[in-house]
């Protein structure tokens, strides 16, 4: 078998690799390892076509040689990361994503900032799409014309180098994109189709008319109806239809072509080798495409997930994956992995079902929706670990399923609706201030866009004046962000946030920006605002103030590492959420009321501490609690949470 000829070939392939043996026997234990599952995936994958054998050989060669080019400095963090009992689940981590020109200006800029993050207390950065886009085409940089080139816009590649040593000196972790789906139009694979290459066409979905394009279409979902309807795009050029899911400017990658997933692997192993910790793959559901399917999840997606992930960890072990999959419930932990192949696949998924539920409930006063959901969310493998956040670059989708809404009591068609018009501001006496986005009048379906603090009420209550309403907001944003940090995964901070920045309307004087209301909520940072984080009496220095604290209080406890600790409570009371992380010698007790109401807590929740009284120590406020009898209750005001550890 093949196989065994691969591992024949082993060391001598390490005999003429430079570095020390330890790392090589390393290098060696990985592939012995994995060598096995590598073939078998890319077998079932490719093994058919007749260039198979001679692409595989490709691929072998390109994992060795990104090993070999790797650095010392990468290796020896390898090394460390995996001592670690899966570093990436550590409550040491809290990240916050970023647009680099939006942030800061350029990438010697976001170094400049490195004190304001360190002050903040985060220690992981995403920086959203860096390479190369054109710029009246360029999807917020995720119609890529070169994987290796960083856009001017945010500097050169010599700028991300210094910029990701600089972080590593301090003890931070770096995200970046890569999108695999699709490339911009302007790709040099895209024109060499365009200018008649038949082996570039096949990189991509072409064809001649569109006898297959309409029996595609009838399966395939629009993903933006509004700004690009249909899934195909005709080309003048090569006078042939290419599939464009997203937008007419982004054909998609025909992973069909074993050629594409080897020159893809090639920008990969590149990413690799920049000290990219966490590798975020674009759109993952997208990948794989067959007739008379919705395109989306397939089974030879996850397939080529987990063959992506393998071919990573050989060269690379300490780059983990992000599966940027924005799917319903029971759909996003599939790209978690399954069976053999369970918790190795991708390491970190985006907990959108947690964030859209937590809207649900800000909307409501009533967790219900919730809680049915967490059943789901809950189910997540060990050695795995979620993206939790509150709002982030894209818009907010309802994507959990209507059965969660029906258990609850509610009809999920109103229910919709309702959440529909309190954020877009369409309900009389809601305070949030957003708009919806791809609004689809064939299926109702709508998304929403909104800052986080515009979405709590925030521009509302500074455009009424309203002192009441401006303390309620800023209680809703860090409720939000509390359960965002304390529930399990890694919390993503949107930039911005952190200051209370509210929708920021100068998208729409830019062509390139203005038919896509996303960019509301991606706001060009005002640092003589931000400045006024440093008064604890203004909006930014209350906002500010309360995300170190929520940070601290992480990074101090123990329990608060993702290790499937998380256990939800049901309580009496449909506007509470709750539950309890723990560790070997803690448990702690987090209680957060989406209601604006006055709630009551049963002090029997604390049972299982054994017999009372009980002293508790709340994190937040820093005071002891101490709890009596099992037959009282204690209360919790309107938008607040308490965090009660039982280690004092």
């Amino acid at each position: 078998m093949l196989r065994h000829r691969l591992l024949s070939e082993l060391d001598l392939r390490l005999k003429n690799l430079k570095g020390s043996e330890d790392f090589k026997n390393g290098l060696k234990e990985r592939f012995i390892a994995n060598s096995s599952d590598i073939e078998d995936l890319y077998n079932d994958l490719y093994g058919h076509l007749p260039n198979s054998k001679k692409l595989f050989s490709q691929l072998l060669d390109q994992l060795f040689s990104a090993y070999s080019e790797r650095s010392v400095e990468l290796k020896t963090r390898d090394k460390d990361k995996l001592k670690e009992d899966y570093w990436f689940c550590s409550e040491q981590l809290t990240g916050m994503s970023l647009y680099v020109d939006r942030f800061a200006g350029k990438l010697p800029d976001v170094e400049k900032k490195l004190d304001y993050i360190e002050e903040l207390g985060v220690n992981f950065l995403h920086l959203m799409p860096l390479f190369e886009s054109p710029k009246d085409a360029s999807d917020g940089g995720y119609a890529v014309s070169d994987f290796k080139k960083v856009d001017e816009r945010f500097g050169n590649l010599k700028d991300l180098q210094h910029l990701g040593t600089q972080m590593r000196s301090k003890g931070m972790y770096l995200m970046l994109d890569i999108i695999l789906n699709h490339t911009s139009d302007r790709h040099e694979w895209a024109q060499k189709a365009k200018a008649g290459e038949k082996k570039y066409q096949d990189f991509y979905y072409c064809y001649p008319d569109r006898s297959i394009p309409d029996l595609m279409e009838y399966h395939m979902p629009e993903v933006f109806p509004e700004s690009a309807p249909g899934n195909f795009t005709f080309i003048h050029e090569m006078n042939q239809w290419v599939m464009s899911v997203f937008h007419s400017y982004q054909w998609d990658l025909n992973f069909k072509n074993p050629e594409v997933l080897v020159a893809m692997m090639d920008n990969i192993y590149f990413y690799a080798n920049l000290g990219v910790d966490i590798l975020r793959i674009d759109a993952p559901a997208f990948i794989w495409k067959e007739q008379g399917t919705s395109c989306q999840g397939l089974p030879n997606a996850h397939k080529l997930l987990q063959l992506i992930k393998l071919l990573v960890e050989v060269p690379a072990p300490g780059m983990a994956i992000l599966g940027e999959a924005i799917v319903g419930p029971h759909q996003i932990l599939e790209y978690f992995g399954k069976g053999r192949f369970t918790a190795h696949q991708c390491d970190f998924a985006y907990n959108a079902t947690q964030m859209a539920t937590q809207w649900d409930a800000l909307a409501t006063g009533d967790t219900r929706v919730m809680r049915e959901a967490m059943k789901v969310v809950d189910l997540k493998p060990l050695g795995t670990s979620w993206i939790n956040y509150s709002r982030c670059h894209d818009d907010i989708g309802l994507g959990y399923d209507d059965y969660m809404i029906a258990n609850a009591g509610k009809d999920p068609n109103l229910h919709r609706k309702y959440l529909k018009d309190y954020y877009s501001g369409s309900f009389s006496g809601s305070p949030s201030k957003g708009a919806l986005f791809g609004a689809n009048p064939k299926n109702n379906d709508a998304r929403i866009s909104g800052s986080l603090a515009s979405l709590c009420g925030l521009e509302s209550a500074l455009e009424s004046n309203d002192e009441k309403g401006i303390k309620t907001s800023i209680d809703k944003l860090t409720l939000m962000q509390a359960q965002s940090f304390f529930s399990g995964g890694i919390p993503l901070i949107f930039y911005g946030d952190e200051l209370g920045t509210t929708n920021d309307y100068s998208y729409l004087e830019d062509p390139s920006k203005s038919y896509d209301n996303r960019w509301m909520h991606r706001p060009i940072i005002d640092w003589d605002q931000a400045s006024k984080r440093s008064n604890i009496n203004s909006i930014e220095g209350v906002v500010f103030e309360r995300h170190q604290r929520l940070i601290r209080i992480r990074k101090e406890n123990k329990a608060f590492a993702d290790h499937k600790n998380t256990h939800w409570l049901t309580l009496n009371s449909p506007a509470i959420c709750s539950f309890i992380r723990t560790s070997e010698d803690q448990s702690v007790f987090c209680f957060l009321n989406y209601s604006n109401e006055t709630q009551q807590i049963p002090e029997s929740v604390f049972n299982n501490l054994g017999k009372g009284p009980h002293q508790l120590k709340e994190l937040w406020s820093n005071q002891l609690m101490e709890f009596k009898s099992p037959l009282n209750y204690f209360d919790i005001k309107p938008y607040q949470f308490y965090i009660l550890s039982n280690k004092i």
